[in-house]
């Protein structure tokens, strides 16, 4: 079964980074895309970032230059890490994963994969 466990949630002021991880169980199925998508209060849930096998990236516009997604050599555990944050950051930020074959891994789609963690919650302050 997979089983994804984000950490690495807190506080930080505005300008400030942060590194979110999420450990990923070992699994006998390969993952075709892994990524993080954030939900804040009253809004929908915003695809943030994705990765591939090959490790083709994708961000969405808000986060591009600032966050960048990564895998350790293992591919056990995903990072997003965070530069420059804004209050408009804040969030719930969840790991997600697909074992389904796409055309490409998009950050968009990062909402849509079937597998997600419990989030980590990331609050910036002004």
């Amino acid at each position: 079964e997979v089983r994804l466990v984000e950490s690495g949630g807190g506080s930080v002021e505005s300008g400030g980074s942060r590194r979110v991880s999420c450990s990923v169980s070992k699994v006998t199925v390969r993952m075709q895309c892994l990524g993080w998508f954030r939900q804040a209060p009253g809004k929908e849930r915003e695809g943030v970032a994705s990765i591939d096998g090959d490790g083709r990236t994708s961000y969405a516009d808000s986060v591009k230059g600032r966050f960048t997604i990564s895998q350790d050599d293992a591919k056990n555990n995903l990072y997003l890490q965070m530069e420059n944050l804004k209050p408009e950051d804040t969030a719930m930020y969840y790991c997600a994963a697909t074992t389904l074959p796409r055309i490409a891994c998009t950050s968009r789609d990062t909402v849509t994969y079937g597998y997600r963690g419990q989030g980590t919650q990331v609050t910036v302050s002004s």
